[in-house]
């Protein structure tokens, strides 16, 4: 049982470091003004050649557990560099592994994460608001569906409730995409 816990434990801690590099990562793009418009981001994440799917997909991602940015300024650029379907499959794996991260470290790390990650009063209004749901499984699976949506701080709220990590994963992998679509469809050919 002990070497168990103790490679949970290191994989917990390789995850940490990794999430904080990846996160100075994003920091410094986002201190630097690459995230400041969907042009800057664009050329930023183009700067990285034939790595760039990989570099939108990992931005994506982080913009999710670390919010600094809308995630619909990455499908703007992922449909402005890599088509309708290349954007899509970026930002949906992104944003869906994301969430996933997110609810995690919710789960793991508590009330205490979340309330670094949240400002005070979103936290007490989000807080509020899923107390007064008597299906929150629902609720949760129509704001993951719908654009505009609190999405970020939902998945952080999803990993403090009972709700299992198998039902969180099913709806992100099952609503999630529609939104990401649209986004995509949206803004390859109509923007």
């Amino acid at each position: 049982m002990g070497n168990v816990t103790r490679v949970k434990n290191i994989l917990t801690g390789g995850m940490m470091v990794l999430l904080l590099l990846l996160g100075i990562f994003l920091i410094r793009g986002y201190l630097n003004g690459h995230f400041d418009s969907p042009e800057t981001l664009r050329t930023y994440v183009g700067s990285f050649g034939p790595f760039s799917p990989v570099i939108l997909t990992v931005i994506q991602a982080l913009q999710v557990v670390l919010p600094v940015l809308p995630g619909f300024l990455g499908c703007i650029v992922g449909a402005g560099l890599f088509g309708a379907a290349g954007g899509f499959w970026c930002n949906y794996i992104g944003i869906s592994a994301g969430s996933i991260l997110a609810f995690l470290l919710a789960r793991r790390f508590g009330v205490g994460l979340v309330r670094k990650l949240v400002p005070v009063e979103k936290y007490d209004r989000c807080v509020a608001w899923v107390q007064t749901k008597k299906s929150y499984t629902l609720v949760l699976s129509l704001a993951i569906l719908l654009p505009l949506a609190p999405d970020d701080f939902l998945c952080y709220f999803s990993g403090l409730t009972g709700m299992s990590a198998q039902r969180f994963v099913s709806i992100i992998l099952l609503a999630k995409p529609w939104c990401i679509l649209a986004y995509s469809l949206f803004f390859a050919y109509i923007i």
